[in-house]
């Protein structure tokens, strides 16, 4: 069945069916800080404030005024959606939702006094703090490339103008000419990412540019649905695409963007527009409050999202290390409502449910050509842990396939309402 944006939403608000009283009047209201306008935070602000009913001061701090979904950022490179179609304001955060929606950087925590910095001077108060700020890249994860370099080789890997740019780059190519694309390495935000990306813009230069060529470097022996990525390039893009893997020197590449060169394992390439994904890690206000690993990622107890560094500080999201669940849209928007859930209990002493979590991840290869992975997930002593799961299956007939792509655009349209009212 197609998953439409109603189902999405009956499906998903039952965790926060119980409502908490209103404050009394006059009282001082607690106060809950959310770093991130993402999936993760843009969900855990609307769901305490819509659930407390007011009984909680909700805060929500997010430079960016409209918001662009990595998920479906790909489906623009392949001129499936337009840009203004996966851009998304705050307006109703703040208008139906009485959330202070501040657009400014967190620029650090003080986890003792419980007050967050911000790049204007200001200070924020909180009694518990949400962070959900994505991915930064780790400098010097591809030697030769830097954020100060992302104009000559985008990463497109925070949508918005990054996405814009990479789609002109693509479309400004020479006929004949070849995209680059420089995968990450474990862990990273929406593992089938990359590959949906290398789909579609083969989709796309197979309509403007049919003699271009596509070189997938790749640190990692195998990927997410790799079968099924690996079936689409043959039947729609026959030998476009190569992807060349660590057995080969996928695992030492470095770029010169003056150049326009990828070097992989000495063998210098010149290429005409280069995609470069570097390693990541948690959104660097994660690293700022003290939550993090030493690998940059943010460990968190499975039944509430709750740092093990801070009991008042929570992480969702890219940026948590907690277990079984990618790094995806969906996981941050099912982990956002556990914790959400578990807030408004400590603050208000309203009904808590047991922790469940569900992620799904679909990719399109082609018009029509849907595949997805998904799984169910529970709590455990040690981590958030995969009960079951699903994945597309190669060969499956062109009726399904379409179903598939069908189920995503709900999801989207579910998932975005779901974030933004």
């Amino acid at each position: 069945m197609t998953l439409n944006r109603r189902q999405f939403l009956g499906a998903t608000v039952a965790v926060a069916a119980s409502l908490s009283a209103p404050a009394l009047l006059g009282a001082s209201r607690p106060k809950v800080v959310v770093i991130g306008g993402g999936a993760g935070g843009a969900t855990a602000a609307r769901y305490i404030a819509k659930d407390s009913k007011g009984a909680i001061d909700v805060t929500l701090i997010e430079p960016t005024r409209s918001y662009y979904t990595c998920f479906f950022s790909n489906l623009y490179l392949g001129g499936f959606r337009t840009i203004n179609s996966i851009g998304h304001s705050y307006g109703k955060l703040a208008s139906d939702y009485g959330i202070n929606v501040v657009h400014d950087y967190a620029i650090g925590v003080d986890r003792d006094t419980k007050t967050v910095s911000l790049a204007n001077g200001a200070k924020m108060q909180y009694d518990k703090l949400i962070l959900s700020p994505g991915i930064d890249f780790v400098d010097g994860a591809v030697p030769g490339w830097s954020v100060e370099q992302q104009n000559k080789m985008p990463h497109a890997y925070k949508a918005g103008s990054q996405t814009e740019l990479l789609k002109s780059q693509i479309m400004g190519m020479r006929e004949g000419g070849t995209f680059a694309l420089i995968a990450p390495p474990n862990p990273y935000r929406c593992p089938p990412g990359p590959y949906e990306r290398i789909s579609m813009v083969a989709h796309q230069l197979k309509q403007s540019n049919p003699t271009a060529k596509i070189l997938v470097v790749d640190p990692k022996p195998k990927f997410s649905k790799q079968g099924l990525f690996e079936e689409a390039w043959t039947k729609y893009y026959g030998d476009m695409i190569t992807r060349i893997g660590p057995d080969f020197g996928g695992d030492k590449v470095s770029v010169n963007p003056d150049t326009m060169e990828v070097d992989i394992d000495g063998q210098v390439e010149k290429v005409d527009v280069c995609n470069v994904i570097p390693a990541m890690q948690a959104g660097k206000i994660a690293a700022a409050a003290g939550v993090t690993n030493d690998a940059g990622w943010a460990p968190v107890n499975a039944d509430d999202m709750s740092s093990k560094a801070d009991p008042d500080v929570y992480v969702l999201g890219d940026a948590s290390h907690q277990g079984d669940m990618p790094k995806s849209g969906f996981s941050a928007n099912s982990q956002a409502k556990v914790c959400a859930n578990a807030v408004r209990h400590a603050l208000t002493g309203s009904k808590r449910f047991p922790a469940k979590f569900s992620n799904t991840c679909w990719s399109l290869v082609a018009t029509d050509d849907g595949i997805k992975v998904g799984a169910s997930y529970e709590a455990t002593a040690e981590k958030i842990a995969q009960i079951s799961g699903f994945v597309s299956q190669t060969g499956e007939d062109a009726a399904l396939r379409k179903k598939t792509y069908e189920e995503s655009i709900g999801w989207y349209d579910g998932i975005t309402s779901d974030m933004f009212g």
